[in-house]
């Protein structure tokens, strides 16, 4: 006993004193400082200090952990300390076990081949993974889907494309499922798909081999509109196809009238969006004004909000609308970024809805977001058009107008705290406005092809100058309606 109480000398303080705070030559005297006590007669006799490094305690230097325990009472440390003991190795235990629970598959590297008969695209992988490979036209694109994987490519850097490869997206696109996208020159056939396993020091690949045919040849092997299909022995599991429920609102207080504001950070998962001078992705600066946004309005209690995603994952336009809807939103505010080929454009913007655009540039800028789900992967060919084409009835001019006016707020209150684009407020028919019973507005916070508006975007300090003014313009907004109702 006498040998464990030694063993666990330092433990017992963790119930009974602990101080961050610098040693003092008197073990008497720092247990006083820790206890705010004289010495009880449980401490009497000559103190044993331990002192233990702890990273992160104290801004200026590091602290360090002091453990003050009398020797003189070892029968009582066993005692005390044994429960402890056990108690922190269950702990131990469950957070290990916990931890290899989640752990994720990961993808480790990615790279392209070509030869005059075939393109080659493989994926090195931590493990053996299920996986399903297709093609789509129209634009022709070769998707393969994975389960839910995190990708851990060597400095982050994507392969070079090469051969009939143009580009290359890879993200989450649905709850438990990850996806690459190639898109390609021309049409493609899948000549081969398998997997090797682990040799010569290699982890397991995954290979796709695809050759160039005509577009005759295409669909007539294929015989439908969505391509071909190969899938790994074990099948993987299938897309989710129902978006999980939107996050909780806060509880509803009776007769809360507060308002429901939706906040959609823009992109997401297999869809990065734009891509900034310096690298970063539109995808990850949405998210990053979105939270802060969120976070803020709670802190007034003047509003419910949700975001359309909170973390890196891919939503069509349609889910989005959707869940403005079923969260019976009365505002939606899609948070974008942009780019230009020139580097020097620079500011702010805000768009609404309108079938007819306010410029070829934002003519532009609307079909390069519709494009979203065609990016991701997602086959539109069995589409009507519900969304691109959805009838702009009596309700939905209301809201186009309610629209309007908030913009023309957003316009006011931002362009105190950063420089607009000229003619700020525009318009062009983006499809994640077009909810016909929810004012939206899209805001393009910025240019990521302006290296020295990009920093600016990405520091904090300015995120939060525009948070504070797109408040003060909901705030404004919703004054103005509560007026309205009253008279």
């Amino acid at each position: 006993k006498a040998r464990e109480a030694k063993e666990l000398t330092e433990l017992i303080l963790s119930a009974r004193c602990m101080a961050y705070q610098p040693i003092l030559p008197d073990p008497a005297a720092g247990l006083q400082a820790c206890t705010g006590a004289s010495p009880a007669p449980f401490f009497a006799g000559t103190a044993s200090v331990a002192p233990r490094a702890a990273e992160g305690l104290g801004r200026d230097s590091p602290s360090r952990v002091y453990l003050v325990v009398s020797r003189l009472e070892t029968r009582n440390i066993w005692e005390f300390a044994l429960p402890i003991r056990l108690l922190l190795l269950v702990f131990a235990w469950l957070v290990l076990a916990g931890g290899a629970a989640v752990a994720k598959p990961q993808v480790v590297a990615a790279r392209m081949g070509e030869t005059p008969e075939r393109t080659r695209f493989v994926l090195e992988l931590s493990e053996d993974l299920p996986y399903r490979v297709f093609t789509l036209p129209d634009p022709f694109r070769v998707v393969l889907d994975l389960p839910e994987v995190e990708w851990n490519l060597p400095g982050g850097r994507q392969p070079r494309v090469r051969g009939l490869i143009t580009d290359l997206r890879f993200g989450l696109f649905a709850p438990g499922t990850s996806r690459v996208v190639l898109d390609v020159k021309r049409p493609v056939h899948l000549q081969k798909v398998f997997m090797i396993p682990p040799r010569d020091g290699k982890p397991h690949r995954l290979v796709i081999d695809v050759e160039e045919v005509s577009r005759e040849a295409y669909f007539a092997a294929q015989g439908a509109a969505s391509g071909e299909v190969s899938t790994s022995d074990t099948p993987l599991g299938p897309v989710a196809r129902t978006l999980p429920a939107a996050p909780p609102l806060p509880p509803v207080k009776p007769q809360d009238t507060r308002p429901t504001v939706v906040i959609d950070p823009g992109h997401g998962g297999v869809d990065p969006g734009a891509v900034g001078v310096s690298g970063s992705y539109e995808k990850d600066l949405t998210l990053f004004y979105g939270r802060a946004l969120k976070d803020a309005l709670e802190a007034t209690g003047r509003y419910r909000v949700v975001l359309t995603r909170e973390r890196d994952l891919f939503l069509k336009l349609r889910e989005r609308i959707r869940l403005a809807q079923e969260a019976e939103g009365d505002l939606f505010i899609s948070l974008h970024a942009n780019v230009h080929s020139s580097g020097k454009i620079r500011g702010a913007s805000i768009y609404t809805l309108s079938e007819t655009a306010s410029d070829e540039e934002a003519a532009a800028l609307a079909a390069a977001e519709n494009a979203a789900d065609v990016l991701a992967g997602v086959n539109l060919t069995d589409q009507t058009g519900d969304v691109r084409n959805i009838l702009i009835d009596l309700a939905q001019r209301e809201t186009m107008n309610l629209s309007k006016k908030f913009a023309n707020d957003l316009v006011r209150e931002v362009g105190r705290e950063t420089q607009l684009l000229r003619n700020t407020h525009r318009f062009a028919g983006f499809a994640v406005l077009k909810s016909p019973v929810v004012p939206s507005i899209l805001f393009e916070i910025g240019y990521m092809s302006n290296r020295q508006e990009e920093r600016l975007l990405r520091s904090e300090e300015h995120r939060d100058k525009i948070v504070a003014s797109i408040i003060r313009a909901i705030d404004g907004y919703f004054e103005k309606q509560r007026a309205a109702d009253r008279s």
